[in-house]
């Protein structure tokens, strides 16, 4: 007998009531429930990040949490980025392509999510992102295409494009004497998010 749970979220503006397997993770009940398949499954273990998603504004694998801890919660998948009324690329999107930043793509949504939420987060401590932050965040997520420096230079040039825009510095410095170190967003999000640790096969 399968134990359901009814449930309410909110993805990408839109609120969702449903009915979810307790077992069902959040990344199944994205694709298959709601059907936001740009949510990408490829490990299933937390380790590869194509199934990053941002929740309650801290990026998670989507893999390793179920779909009833999001009750309440707002989420946001890489169908979310787009803007304006005819879902024109967001910036971010845009950078990927300027600086040939994927190749087969399956991985892209979860880079996209894991570096849209970082760059907010940087945004709030008025803080830029330099390479070096830009290297750290993207070890937590595994490509297995291409190297990782189109992605890197993309992250860095919406990073710097969001800054001027701003009027804040573009050098990945503070504003205001505000700390400069890195580290994982959110401090260690729920669900195995992002690490700044490297990956071993890079």
């Amino acid at each position: 007998m399968k134990h359901t749970h009814a449930i309410s979220l909110t993805v990408n503006g839109r609120r969702h009531e449903l009915a979810v397997e307790a077992r069902r993770t959040l990344a199944d009940m994205l694709r298959h429930d709601l059907g936001y398949t740009g949510t990408h499954l490829g490990c299933e273990h937390g380790i590869c990040g194509a199934c990053t998603v941002i929740l309650d504004g801290s990026p998670v694998r989507a893999c390793l949490v179920f779909g009833v801890q999001a009750d309440g919660a707002s989420v946001r998948t890489v169908e979310g980025l787009a803007e304006g009324p005819d879902g024109e690329l967001s910036d971010l999107q845009q950078a990927f392509s300027d600086h040939h930043a994927l190749q087969c793509g399956f991985c892209t949504p979860g880079f996209l999510m894991l570096a849209e939420a970082y760059l907010a987060e940087e945004a709030e401590r008025g803080r830029t992102l330099s390479e070096e932050r830009a290297r750290e965040l993207v070890a937590s997520n595994l490509c297995r295409c291409t190297g990782y420096q189109g992605i890197i230079e993309a992250i860095v040039a919406t990073a710097t494009a969001r800054a001027r825009r701003s009027g804040g510095p573009v050098d990945g410095g503070p504003v205001g004497g505000g700390p400069v170190g890195g580290g994982p967003v959110g401090g260690g999000p729920v669900g195995g998010g992002a690490s700044s640790e490297p990956a071993d096969d890079r």
